[in-house]
């Protein structure tokens, strides 16, 4: 069966964020022509999931980053390595407009998450998100 991949590193130079999401939208175009999401939002969702992880990677650690994103038949598996073993510290979120949602909105997005670590250093964080 035919699936859409996207293996990318993550430069740490320029707008690595800008260009996971580019890369990310060009995913998403794939997987939608291959197999139409089944979910309304979908798409946004993983958007929204890869800008988190990918900020957070380069904003909270040091060295290279990767995204790996991945098509199944009802999910979308979306990875971050990065180079810190640190998990991440779940919040509580601010009322006051300064932030520590990503964590919490991530967790209500995904249907599945996983924390490992990755081979040389640092930890992998993947999530599972509805197609």
């Amino acid at each position: 069966m035919t699936t859409a991949v996207l293996d990318q590193s993550l430069s740490r130079i320029g707008w690595p964020g800008a260009a996971a999401r580019e890369a990310t939208r060009a995913f998403l175009a794939r997987a939608a022509r291959l197999r139409a999401p089944t979910k309304g939002g979908s798409m946004d969702d993983v958007l929204l999931v890869v800008a988190e992880l990918v900020a957070n990677a380069i904003r909270h650690t040091d060295g290279p980053s990767s995204l790996h994103l991945k098509l199944f038949d009802d999910a979308v598996d979306v990875c971050v390595s990065d180079r810190s073993p640190r998990p991440p510290e779940p919040r509580v979120p601010r009322t006051d407009g300064t932030g520590w949602w990503g964590w919490f909105m991530i967790q209500r997005l995904a249907t599945h998450i996983r924390i490992r670590p990755a081979v040389g250093g640092g930890k992998i964080i993947c999530e599972e998100l509805p197609w």
